[in-house]
């Protein structure tokens, strides 16, 4: 009988709404319940690209807006192989941050189109779910460590905010929008149950290609 493939599951949200805390509550939940699952992050800044955009993005060196949007890009596609490899073994992937993030986020720079941004990202592993952590940029703000990497300011934030509005209009995602000013518990239950029945309806589906 063939393996039950694992699911693709996705946190998104601006900075500091609480994806990392939130992907390894998931993780751990899953695990504990003895559902075999993985956590990735994007960008994956241990391969040799993800280095070029840390370093970016920590204010080390400055690259041009097109190239970091491509880079970005390519990092997401370097994991494909072992994402899929893992997905069809039946483990379920705990991805903080995506394509989606790519496109919003460059597409708040001045002179970017949505259309452009999502072209080198299409045909990505689709993700069965792909939760929003809502959560204002002001309230953002107030967390902890706000403001230490290069996009971490309240206006740029609004920006990607909009541009991921703009992007949850697309139904041919599984979009969910949380409450991320919720207590840290409400949140993750809401997460978990999202979770469940999306890993549920990927057991018996092919794995789609985004944007396709």
């Amino acid at each position: 009988m063939a393996c039950k493939r694992g699911a693709l599951i996705v946190l998104e949200g601006v900075d500091r709404a609480g994806k990392t805390t939130q992907c390894n509550k998931l993780f751990e939940a899953l695990q504990q319940s003895g559902r075999p699952a993985e956590m990735m992050r994007f960008p994956d800044r241990t391969t040799t690209i993800g280095k070029l955009i840390s370093a970016y993005l920590e204010n080390k060196s400055d690259l041009e807006d097109h190239t970091v949007h491509l880079l970005f890009s390519a990092n997401r596609w370097e994991m494909v192989p072992l994402m899929k490899k893992k997905l069809e073994q039946g483990t379920t992937l705990v991805v903080d941050r995506y394509a989606f993030s790519g496109v919003a986020f460059t597409g708040a720079k001045p002179g970017f189109c949505l259309d452009w941004c999502k072209s080198p990202d299409v045909g990505l592993p689709k993700p069965d779910l792909v939760m929003f952590l809502q959560l204002s940029p002001s309230e953002a703000a107030l967390r902890g460590q706000f403001g230490e990497e290069r996009y971490e300011k309240s206006d740029f934030q609004r920006a990607v905010q909009n541009k991921f509005q703009q992007l949850m209009k697309d139904r041919s995602v599984n979009w969910q929008v949380i409450d991320a000013s919720q207590s840290v518990e409400d949140v993750h239950k809401d997460i978990m149950n999202h979770s469940l029945k999306a890993m549920t309806c990927a057991q018996n589906q092919a794995l789609a290609e985004l944007w396709k």
